[in-house]
């Protein structure tokens, strides 16, 4: 049964929030599958799935999934085992990063691969790949099939990208670009296109929806790095300066060494390329940002991309739910400033 109307609700709120509560019916019948799905006769993996879904998130993804879909009249039962199969790749893919990334912490709280063990972790995440495998083919379509397991090839594919980038100062704008747009924004863009696809609105509407996905995860992921070097520890909810110990190759770090001169060339060649950071280090990165106006160039990249998804956006229908979703764009990013 398609979903006439979206409830309408307080202005309060960042535009996640209010999604949220305007979806709430749909976030619910979502969350339920996900618990439904997560389970095992094996323990230990629904005790670990649980920490970390439990552990918080705004749930973005798959409430992009379920506005898609209720924009273009879709049958919101499919929207949910799509949303849920959304929000089990996203869980996955933030299991596998930090162990690969030897993260100490996520959403406030000590990491999964901290308290479960590098193994376990990555069983688990495999496990939830599975059962995200299992809903969507429960759904029946192979457009569906098709979308979310190439997003899913994609993601890995950003993952082994940004191993080649990491520690590298020869990384050029175009690869991180290539980085995030696999890494991040791959799932945001199936997370929007199936909707219109389930709701057989046609390939122009799952063309914008994707275009929208696409840039707003490019948009958030740009933000995100931003503030993995700006945020204090409560906002970031995770450990500040993470990209820089990683050696990650991000926008600030891109722009900066494009107005770097030869002493703060050594010293990114000696962190990032040499990997040798402190506390001390961390800090001096941060003083390197804020002397060349790094962050504020950051973000308008970042706005760059947000306009590109509000214009994709503006090929959907007339609903309550595309203004919050433009404002969710603006969100994501000014978050950071």
């Amino acid at each position: 049964m398609a979903m006439t109307q979206a409830k309408t609700v307080s202005q309060d709120g960042n535009p996640a929030t209010r999604l949220n509560a305007m979806l709430d019916e749909d976030m619910r019948a979502v969350n339920a599958l996900i618990i439904e799905k997560m389970d095992s006769h094996v323990k230990l993996i629904p005790q670990l799935a649980a920490y970390l879904i439990a552990a918080g998130g705004k749930r973005i993804r798959p409430l992009l999934t379920l506005a898609s879909t209720a924009i273009y009249g879709g049958e919101m039962a499919r929207a949910h085992r799509l949303a849920a199969s959304v929000e089990f790749i996203h869980t996955a893919t933030l299991l596998h990063d930090d162990v690969v990334d030897e993260s100490a912490e996520r959403r406030g709280q000590d990491s999964a691969n901290l308290v479960f063990g590098n193994q376990a972790s990555v069983l688990v995440g495999d496990f939830l790949f599975s059962r995200a495998f299992q809903l969507m083919t429960e759904d029946g379509s192979l457009d569906v099939l098709r979308i979310l397991s190439g997003a899913s090839a994609i993601i890995a594919e950003g993952e082994v990208m940004q191993l080649t980038t990491a520690n590298n100062l020869s990384t050029t704008m175009d690869d991180y670009i290539a980085v995030i747009k696999a890494k991040t924004a791959a799932l945001f863009t199936a997370a929007c296109e199936v909707g219109p696809v389930i709701a057989v609105a046609g390939p122009d509407a799952a063309k914008a929806m994707a275009e929208y996905g696409l840039y707003l995860g490019i948009a958030f992921q740009i933000a995100d790095d931003a503030l993995d070097y700006m945020a204090e520890r409560e906002t970031l909810g995770k450990t500040v300066g993470d990209d820089f110990r990683e050696g990650k190759m991000t926008a600030p770090v891109l722009l900066a060494l494009q107005k770097a001169d030869d002493d703060e060339r050594a010293f990114w060649q000696r962190t990032l390329s040499g990997r040798e950071t402190s506390d001390k280090d961390l800090k001096q990165a941060q003083a390197i940002l804020q002397r060349h106006d790094i962050y504020a160039q950051t973000l308008d990249m970042a706005r760059g991309y947000g306009e590109k998804a509000i214009e994709a956006l503006a090929e959907a229908p007339d609903h309550t739910l595309r203004p919050v979703l433009e404002e969710l764009v603006r969100y994501s990013i000014e978050r950071s400033s």
